[in-house]
């Protein structure tokens, strides 16, 4: 099999689709992903990337399997290719999850009353990064909600305070 980058466009359910899959020893396209063999900078193997659609950067870059000549590359196979779009999907849902929690962080407060969870979530804007404190009741309702600096120190203890000094604005 070889480039079928410049396939002609193709009928299929009524509308035109090219298929733009690669599938060569060293360098498979296909399912939204790029796998590309590498020559490994650090020492005198091999590396693969996966990168996906529409990313810059590769999603997983790991070591790639010496062929039989112990000098060139084993070739990429079906079977490899979706290992490798499964890792490297995985090693983004990771990503994702750590952003995520990073972004979106909460405590549960005891009061008197009842028990709070308070929530600070960061908005990641490019020009004024910003993070909303808010405490929502036991039912899901918002009690208070102020606006923070996104590098607010958010802890037990700060949620706690803030609770207690009957939600006005940290300082």
């Amino acid at each position: 099999m070889g480039i079928h980058q410049d396939a002609p466009a193709l009928e299929h359910d009524g509308e035109d689709t090219t298929d733009d899959s690669i599938h060569e020893p060293r360098l498979w396209r296909d399912d939204g992903w790029t796998a590309r063999v590498i020559k490994n900078e650090d020492d005198d193997g091999w590396a693969v990337e996966m990168t996906r659609e529409g990313e810059s950067e590769p999603a997983l870059v790991g070591p790639w399997t010496m062929g039989r000549d112990k000098k060139n590359p084993k070739p990429l196979d079906p079977s490899a290719f979706r290992t490798l779009i499964k890792t490297a999907s995985e090693v983004i849902r990771r990503h994702e999850q750590q952003l995520h929690a990073q972004l979106h962080k909460s405590v549960k407060v005891a009061t008197s009353e009842a028990t709070l969870t308070v929530k600070l979530d960061v908005v990641p804007d490019e020009d004024e990064p910003f993070a909303v404190l808010s405490a929502v009741g036991e039912y899901g309702d918002t009690i208070a909600e102020v606006t923070v600096a996104p590098n607010f120190k958010f802890t037990l203890g700060t949620a706690t305070a803030w609770v207690e000094n009957d939600f006005r604005k940290p300082s």
